[in-house]
């Protein structure tokens, strides 16, 4: 069966980076553009990155534009989302879908706090 097991989160203080992965099964994961949301409490669901199936094109929001990056490694069935100068505003916990289908994964919790 399909499945997104996101990882990586954790607490870390401003300024710092982190590094999410997105593992997938269950589906020919190249084939989907994949994207990055995030979710803190209180607030709706906020789309943080898109990238295509072969990876050769990625959107951020203004947000995270210059801060955050996504890449996928297709033979390792992986999307990665490197966030980079985070700020107490960028907690939340961060899911991953695969667009077209509406599958995602169960989220990992991302704090900054100092």
């Amino acid at each position: 069966q399909v499945q997104l097991v996101e990882s990586g989160g954790g607490l870390v203080q401003p300024g710092e980076s982190l590094r999410l992965s997105c593992a997938a099964s269950g589906f020919t994961f190249s084939a989907y553009a994949m994207r990055w949301y995030r979710q803190a409490p209180g607030k709706e669901r906020e789309l943080v990155a898109t990238i295509t199936g072969a990876g050769g094109s990625t959107n951020y929001a203004d947000s995270v534009k210059g801060r955050f990056t996504t890449s996928r490694d297709n033979a390792k069935n992986t999307m990665y989302l490197q966030m980079n100068s985070l700020t107490p505003g960028d907690s939340a916990v961060y899911y991953c879908q695969v667009f077209a289908k509406n599958w995602w994964g169960q989220g990992t919790q991302v704090t900054v706090s100092s």
